[in-house]
């Protein structure tokens, strides 16, 4: 369920947000007991002691559970990844794939792999206007994040991936790249 377990490291802390009450206002901090335990004097916390957003976390964490959705992230995950490393094959602007799960980052770049935002702008137009929202982030932000939900399906990567080659192939012939 969680990126550090891919690696076999016992963590002494681990937070998280969002994600863990499905969008409701929430931040969780994990610790081993020696850790917590070692936390002394008053304490504040912005979202701490709300009964509705931990019933909201833990009725999120059952369905997680309940569908599966850590295997599906990891299935789907590497559906999108497969195919996002299509396109890198298919065109130059893509310099490299890279992420885990369904958090996947596509890097846009020129001719000599330098960093292309002027592209990633014309990219989330294009990407836009066929119904795809997509992120960025990077050093340079030109990494177009794709991250889409945990309940993903096949045909919905696909659609998103058809927005994306579009949006590409746009783009490398406008600039001839």
């Amino acid at each position: 369920m969680f990126g550090i377990e891919h690696w076999g490291v016992e963590p002494d802390i681990m937070v998280m947000a969002k994600g863990a009450a499905n969008g409701a206002p929430i931040g969780v901090t994990i610790a081993t007991p020696e850790v917590a335990d070692s936390l002394k004097g008053p304490h504040l916390s912005t979202f701490g002691g709300n009964p509705v957003t931990a019933t909201t976390a833990l009725a999120t964490i059952e369905v997680i559970e309940r569908k599966n959705l850590a295997w599906n992230a990891k299935r789907m995950g590497d559906y999108l990844k497969d195919r996002l490393n299509g396109l890198k094959e298919k065109y130059r602007i893509v310099g490299e794939v890279r992420g885990m799960g369904l958090i996947q980052g596509i890097e846009i770049v020129k001719e000599k792999k330098e960093p292309a935002l002027d592209f990633v702008a014309e990219i989330f137009e294009s990407t836009r206007e066929g119904g795809l929202l997509i992120g960025r982030g990077g050093l340079y932000g030109n990494v177009i994040r794709i991250t889409p939900p945990l309940t993903v399906e096949k045909a919905e990567i696909d659609h998103a991936l058809l927005i994306l080659d579009r949006a590409f192939e746009k783009i490398s012939s406008s600039h001839l790249v």
